[in-house]
C-alpha cells in the first residue's frame, strides 16, 4: 500500500523536497521530451485560445530551462515524432484527452521502453474515461452523484438539473449545465460529437467544487495537497471559458477550502483510495463537490494535471512549500526511478516511408 503524507507534515515534506533538489544537482543535462501539440479537442482549444504565457507548456519549458535539462517540445502531430523521442531520456507529457491522457501515449512509450512521467496505461485509461471511472468509484464505495449514460435517441427529462459531459477530455470542454427539457437533447448531441460517443449525464448538485492535488515524492510517499475551493464568478459553473480565462478577467476564484477536520479527513481518505485502487503514479488531481447540506461526492480523476503557474495543481503544491521546479523534478525523478518495462521486444526500426491510412486512400 502507498504511504501518504498529510500536507501539514512539515518535516516530512521538507526532507522529501531536499532529496528532490539534491537529485536535481546530479542530473543537469537530462534529456526531457516535453510532449505537446493540438491532438485532442481540449489541446486544440488551449492551442488556439489560451494566451501563451498562461499555458502549461510555457511554464514547463521555463522550469526545464531553469533546472538545466536538455529539453525540446515534441509535437505528436509531426511525422518524425516517434523517431525524435528516441533522442531523449524521459518523456514529460502535456497532452490531455484522447491519445495523450488515456493510455495510448503511455502504451507507445512502454513499447519504446522510454521512462515517462505520470500514470501508466491502465490507470490513465480508467481516469480518462468518465463513464468507466464512475463505475470504478461505485465499485470502490466512493460516493458520486447519480448518473446515467446516453447512447443515442431521444432522452427523457426527469425534471431536475443535470450536467451533460463528454466521456473523454477535460477542462469542461463540451460540458453543459442543463436546467430545462428543451436544453437536454442539444446538449447531448453536442457532447457526443461527430463520433457519436456515449455521453455521461450526471445529477447537478449545488455546492462548493473542490479539487485535491497529489504528488509522488522520493521513496514512493504521496503528499495530498490541501483541498482548494473553486468558484466561477461569471458563469453558472466552472466551464471551459472560465478555466481558459482568455481575457484574463479573473473569472474564477481559487482558495484553500474552509472545511471541518472531519470533511478534510474524508476528502483525503477518498483521494487515497482512488490513488491506490486505480494505480495512479507521479501526479494526479481529484475533483469533488461538497453539497450545501454537507455531503461529499467524487466527480472526476485527472491523471495529467495542468501545470501552468496558476493551475489548481501548482497552487496546491505551493501551499505545502513546493515550487514549480520542485514538482517537475519530483515527477522526473519518479519516472527515472521506476523499474524499466523490460520485455523481449525488438528495438523499433524507424522509417520515413511508413504509410498511414491518411496517406493512402487504398488502405
Amino acid at each position: 500500500m502507498t504511504s501518504f503524507i498529510d500536507s501539514r507534515a512539515v518535516s516530512a515534506l521538507q526532507e522529501a523536497t531536499q532529496t528532490v533538489r539534491e537529485w536535481a544537482s546530479g542530473t543537469r543535462g537530462l534529456g526531457v521530451a516535453l510532449v505537446y501539440g493540438p491532438v485532442s479537442a481540449e489541446d486544440r482549444l488551449y492551442h488556439s485560445k489560451c494566451p501563451e504565457d498562461q499555458r502549461s507548456v510555457t511554464a514547463l519549458s521555463e522550469t526545464l530551462e531553469d533546472i538545466g535539462a536538455r529539453w525540446k517540445v515534441l509535437d505528436p502531430c509531426n511525422s518524425g515524432f516517434i523517431e525524435e523521442l528516441a533522442g531523449y531520456d524521459v518523456a514529460l507529457s502535456n497532452l490531455h484527452g484522447p491519445y495523450g491522457e488515456d493510455g495510448r501515449l503511455q502504451g507507445l512509450l512502454d513499447y519504446l521502453r522510454m521512462p515517462y512521467c505520470g500514470s501508466g496505461v491502465a490507470a490513465s485509461a480508467v481516469a480518462a474515461d468518465k463513464i468507466l471511472c464512475k463505475r470504478v468509484m461505485v465499485t470502490l464505495g466512493i460516493p458520486t452523484p447519480t448518473w446515467w449514460v446516453w447512447s443515442g435517441g431521444t432522452a427523457k427529462w426527469d425534471d431536475h438539473p443535470v450536467m451533460v459531459k463528454p466521456p473523454f477530455g477535460g477542462s469542461s470542454v463540451g460540458m453543459s449545465l442543463v436546467t430545462t427539457a428543451a436544453e437536454l437533447q442539444p446538449a447531448l448531441l453536442a457532447a457526443a460529437g461527430p463520433e457519436s460517443d456515449e455521453v455521461l449525464v450526471e445529477d447537478y448538485l449545488p455546492g462548493t467544487p473542490l479539487t485535491v492535488g497529489m504528488l509522488e515524492l522520493p521513496g514512493g510517499d504521496v503528499v495530498v495537497f490541501p483541498p482548494l475551493a473553486t468558484e466561477a464568478t461569471e458563469a453558472a459553473f466552472y466551464d471551459a471559458d472560465t478555466k481558459l480565462d482568455v481575457d484574463a478577467r479573473g473569472a474564477a476564484l481559487v482558495r484553500e477550502a474552509n472545511l471541518s477536520p472531519k470533511v478534510r479527513a474524508e476528502i483525503a481518505r477518498r483521494s487515497e483510495v482512488l490513488w491506490d485502487r486505480l494505480g495512479l503514479r507521479g501526479a494526479a488531481r481529484i475533483d469533488f463537490i461538497l453539497t450545501e447540506d454537507g455531503r461529499l461526492y467524487a466527480l472526476e480523476v485527472n491523471s495529467t494535471p495542468g501545470m501552468s503557474r496558476e493551475s489548481n495543481f501548482v497552487v496546491g503544491a505551493a501551499m505545502v512549500g513546493l515550487t514549480h521546479s520542485d514538482v517537475v523534478l519530483a515527477m522526473l525523478r519518479e519516472a527515472m526511478a521506476r523499474p524499466p518495462y523490460d520485455v523481449p521486444l525488438p528495438t523499433p526500426v524507424f522509417s520515413s516511408t511508413l504509410r498511414t491510412r491518411e496517406d493512402d486512400d487504398s488502405l
